[in-house]
């Protein structure tokens, strides 16, 4: 086995914890190890409980030794994003001047975490109130580059191996966006899979939790561990969630059928994108059907925006009562635009999002996943002073489907990007099996394709 357990999966992590073939002791000192060789650089993490992390995992190796119950992320390093309350430590929101408070009980997400076994690392960083500030975090291919937002710090910690898997969040983009970015698997599942008490709360129509692995088993396995039902979450549902991991590691009964929308937002894709998907389409021939986009999905995005934008300046309404002067110019003026909506106009947004999850359950009659761009690029330079372009997640985003993004392609400078993959509301291990399939019938073609050119 190589002697650098950074580069275990979570699954084969715990699993080589349960089996006694290393300790979480272990394991979490080489990611503190990591952490401390680069972090100086990428600056991925708001607060790191390195003390706290190492007594956790030596706990974990107790609890192993003792023969006791160990759950499926047995001593597994997580990190969690800066809107997310974890006892003990302080939620500091991407903002300094809002003095974080510490709060005395955990998001449900992270009472899941603690459940399962996980060893929780710290924090990592967010764009202000999970909004359009960037921060200060790099991207780990290239410092030069963002990791993209808000949840810039748990891309960021994945993909420069601090940790195998993190957690987020997304209101837009801000999961699938920073993941292809930083060349990570990127998952938001459906909503109301995963309760969001304990979080900041920006919109509550369309805040979603997500995560964020360098393996796609691991994807699927964090996400059953956080997901159940919550019942002081208005969007949290009362029915059995999808089982992912069985998704996962399930064959697909028949080749999958997939679609692709000819989307108006595309031409703000960069050409290298649209290659990338054209032959991605091209390669699965006639599983991809090309549908035209009718006039109503193609103003979605603007149905979110307005939800967006009347939630989260009624959100801001207590901070800006303190003083606007905490908060960024970007925040103030989202809280200037949202509060000239009206409440008919936002209500008649609520409308056109109903009508667009009745939809897509229709649309899912026929397709096993839509593919579609993750991000319109490889990630932005810093000096640019913006964490990208959300477009191409924000009509999935509203219709509350599952979106995964997997880490395919390599842009200018070796920079990544990703592929989208959308699912069935509520069929997020269907998405899992198909995404699987999809990787496994890509892998063949390119090995296929080097035996040919040998």
């Amino acid at each position: 086995m190589n002697n650098d357990l950074t580069l275990l999966s979570a699954v084969e992590a715990a699993e080589g914890i349960r089996a006694g073939r290393f300790s979480s002791e272990q394991l979490v000192s080489q990611y503190l190890a990591r952490i401390d060789a680069t972090n100086d650089e990428i600056n991925a993490w708001a607060y790191l409980d390195r003390d706290g992390a190492v007594e956790r995992a030596r706990q974990a190796d107790w609890f192993r030794k003792l023969g006791r119950s160990l759950g499926p992320l047995h001593g597994v390093p997580v990190g969690i994003k800066d809107i997310i309350d974890v006892r003990g430590m302080p939620t500091g929101l991407g903002n300094a001047t809002l003095d974080g408070h510490v709060p005395t009980t955990s998001a449900r997400v992270v009472e899941n975490l603690l459940e399962a076994g996980a060893v929780i690392m710290g924090k990592t960083t967010t764009c202000e109130l999970a909004y359009m500030t960037p921060t200060t975090t790099t991207n780990p291919h290239n410092a030069e580059y963002s990791p993209g937002g808000s949840s810039a710090g748990s891309a960021a910690t994945v993909a420069a191996r601090h940790v195998p898997i993190a957690i987020g969040s997304q209101t837009g983009g801000s999961v699938i966006r920073p993941a292809s970015y930083c060349g990570t698997y990127g998952f938001k599942p459906s909503r109301g899979v995963t309760s969001r008490v304990g979080f900041f709360q920006t919109s509550a129509t369309l805040d979603q939790v997500g995560v964020f692995t360098n393996d796609l088993k691991d994807a699927a396995m964090l996400s059953d561990v956080i997901g159940g039902l919550d019942q002081r979450d208005e969007a949290s549902y009362d029915w059995p969630r999808p089982d992912m991991y069985a998704g996962v590691t399930s064959d697909a009964p028949v080749r999958p059928s997939f679609c692709w929308f000819d989307m108006p937002y595309h031409d703000q894709c960069d050409q290298d994108v649209l290659q990338a998907m054209e032959q991605i389409v091209d390669m699965l021939g006639d599983q991809v059907d090309r549908l035209p986009v009718a006039p109503e999905l193609a103003t979605l995005p603007a149905v979110h925006k307005i939800i967006y934008d009347y939630e989260i300046a009624r959100n801001l309404e207590p901070l800006i009562a303190k003083g606007a002067d905490t908060l960024s110019v970007e925040l103030t003026d989202a809280h200037e635009r949202g509060m000239q909506i009206t409440k008919v106009q936002y209500h008649d947004a609520l409308d056109v999002k109903l009508s667009c999850e009745r939809f897509f359950t229709q649309h899912y009659m026929d397709y096993d996943a839509i593919i579609a761009p993750s991000a319109t690029g490889i990630a932005p330079l810093r000096s640019m002073g913006t964490t990208g372009n959300a477009i191409n997640c924000l009509i999935w985003t509203l219709a509350g489907l599952p979106c995964l993004t997997l880490p395919l392609f390599l842009g200018e400078n070796d920079m990544p990007f990703g592929l989208q993959l959308i699912g069935g509301k509520q069929e997020d291990d269907r998405l899992f099996r198909t995404s699987a399939w999809l990787q496994h019938y890509l892998q063949n073609d390119i090995n296929e394709e080097e035996k040919t050119n040998v």
